[in-house]
């Protein structure tokens, strides 16, 4: 079987679902599987592709209020649909390219693409075609504007949303946000606070000025494991090491590491943005998040998901996230317990793997 996974790396969530979903397909159905994660916007833009990418995380870091104006703009009007005409030649690699593979499956991950296939075949394409929303609740309207076979959801609560814009139910799947798989063949038992002292996750992935600052004062809250990542950043790496060093604490930084799957699973709380990956790999993880930042628009959704369903809290300043990290704890950690009892009840580590096996067995 021949599948397709388009992404773009707009957003890591997107990458993030059509990694999980190769994975996932390569497990599933070994040598019987022929899947490709493609992303046409970096193999037809090249370098105007990447000062976009770099634009729009430089927007939404630093001008989330412009941001949230783009993406009221892209909810509420047709500007997507009136700049087609622009996407010329990514329509044409991607005509081609079906033309070409001929697949039996396209799987989406990023929703511009659904626009596209609809200008190429003008009614329904002959494979079977499957779009993966990556967001919870805030879900803007371009995600199901435009036609698909399916559309996959990450829970109920999102589910709810699109049949309360008319998405007819039978195209609506509730198998999870796809994680990767490891998080569903690793994801054992955890020792809980009392049995082990608590451990805190520190995921730097916005603020890096400050950033130090809030390590410094995590660092002075006795009682806690604290583990930080830094991502790529190496100027960050050397201020956050002469923080802990200051400290005298013997505590892990990593930078980028392929152990974030594992560092999640370990630790009982995390603290980070409401990103639509970070925040899934959280749930998948049963790990409560304190959410340190929420982007306009779509990561809304994602800290809705965990304040109404209380699975953790938004904490936006120092002070309330040094506080939030005291509250989990206290009383023999029974925030926590609480928390953690729910996020339980909203994981799917096994999405991934899941919806694999609903796309294998999809046929056109």
């Amino acid at each position: 079987m021949k599948i397709l996974i388009l992404t773009a790396g707009f957003g890591e969530g997107h990458n993030s679902a059509a990694r999980s979903v190769k994975l996932a397909l390569e497990q599933v159905a070994p040598g019987a599987v022929d899947a490709r994660m493609l992303d046409l916007f970096e193999t037809c833009y090249g370098r105007v592709n990447e000062m976009a990418k770099k634009a729009y995380l430089g927007v939404i870091n630093n001008a989330p209020v412009i941001w949230e104006k783009i993406y009221d703009l892209l909810d509420t009007t047709k500007i997507l649909e009136l700049n087609l005409p622009a996407m010329w030649q990514l329509r044409k690699a991607l005509a081609d390219l079906l033309a070409q593979e001929k697949p039996d499956a396209v799987v989406i991950t990023y929703p511009v693409y659904n626009f596209l296939i609809e200008q190429i075949y003008q009614g329904a394409p002959p494979f079977a075609h499957i779009t993966i929303i990556t967001d919870s609740i805030t879900v803007n309207s371009v995600w199901y504007r435009a036609a698909s076979d399916v559309f996959m959801v990450p829970n109920e609560d999102t589910a709810d949303v699109l049949r309360s814009v008319k998405v007819p139910d039978d195209k609506i799947r509730v198998l999870g946000f796809p994680v990767l798989p490891h998080f569903a063949l690793n994801n054992g038992s955890r020792p809980g606070p009392g049995e082990v002292t608590p451990r805190v996750l520190y995921m730097i992935n916005f603020g890096k000025r400050e950033a130090p600052d809030l390590v410094r004062e995590l660092l002075a809250i006795r009682g806690i494991e604290l583990t930080i990542t830094v991502g790529r950043d190496e100027e960050l790496r050397a201020r956050v090491d002469e923080v802990v060093r200051a400290s005298g604490r013997d505590i892990e930084v990593f930078g980028w590491t392929p152990q974030l799957p594992d560092l999640l699973m370990r630790s009982h709380v995390l603290i980070s943005k409401a990103g639509g990956a970070t925040t899934q790999e959280a749930i998948a993880a049963r790990t409560p998040m304190i959410i340190s930042q929420v982007v306009p628009g779509q990561e809304e959704g994602n800290a809705q998901l965990i304040v109404k369903r209380n699975c953790g809290v938004v904490a936006e300043t120092h002070a309330d996230i040094v506080a939030a990290v005291g509250r989990a704890f206290a009383d023999d950690a029974a925030l926590w317990r609480e928390w953690q009892a729910n996020i339980t009840q909203l994981s799917r580590p096994a999405a991934a793997l899941d919806i694999a096996k609903f796309i294998l067995a999809t046929e056109k």
